[in-house]
């Protein structure tokens, strides 16, 4: 049976602001870093995340959604 393709937007959450966005991932790139819309603050990935949506947001990145073990890195 065929994966299901990847779910591209993701709500990125500030964690100093809670300020929310609704951004769509790239499937062919991390993305280390997101300036937040409501307060300014950059957020980067937190220890172990490969990016901004695995530590933000409100689904992982492609890579990760494709490894049923959450081991992918992007």
């Amino acid at each position: 049976m065929p994966n299901a393709a990847p779910v591209l937007q993701s709500t990125i959450t500030c964690p100093k602001c809670g300020h929310s966005a609704t951004e769509t991932m790239l499937t062919d790139a991390c993305q280390f870093f997101y300036d937040c819309t409501g307060c300014g603050v950059l957020l980067r990935p937190n220890k172990g995340h490969c990016c901004v949506f695995c530590s933000f947001g409100s689904v992982p990145c492609p890579p990760i959604q494709a490894d049923a073990s959450g081991a992918a890195c992007c």
